[in-house]
């Protein structure tokens, strides 16, 4: 089981983009995420007059490494590690380290 899972609200920790807040959008296979706002790069696009592109330069989202982000805790206001716990039915849930709140419901 990961500990940082498609949707969950990070901070970056380190890095140019150190203390931003984002959501994942996506993860990749080999411990990189894919985070709304954080590590833009810039794409040259060249227009393409079949398609009816004008082209130009565009800004999307580059890849992070896991270990440089940590889940934001909205109630301490800060990043926190995360723990699993087993919750009945023997099904493991994720919580917050810093205020103990479960992040699977």
């Amino acid at each position: 089981m990961r500990r940082i899972k498609r949707n969950d609200q990070i901070i970056v920790i380190s890095g140019k983009d150190k203390g931003k807040l984002g959501k994942v959008l996506r993860i990749l296979d080999n411990n990189y995420i894919v985070v709304e706002g954080i590590n833009l790069l810039k794409k040259h696009k060249r227009p393409n007059m079949a398609a009816g592109d004008p082209g130009g330069i565009l800004e999307k989202e580059g890849s992070i490494h896991i270990s440089n982000v940590m889940i934001y805790d909205a109630m301490a206001g800060r990043g926190s590690r995360v723990g699993f716990k087993e919750q009945g039915n023997n099904r493991k849930v994720r919580y917050l380290k810093t205020s103990g709140e479960s992040i699977d419901l």
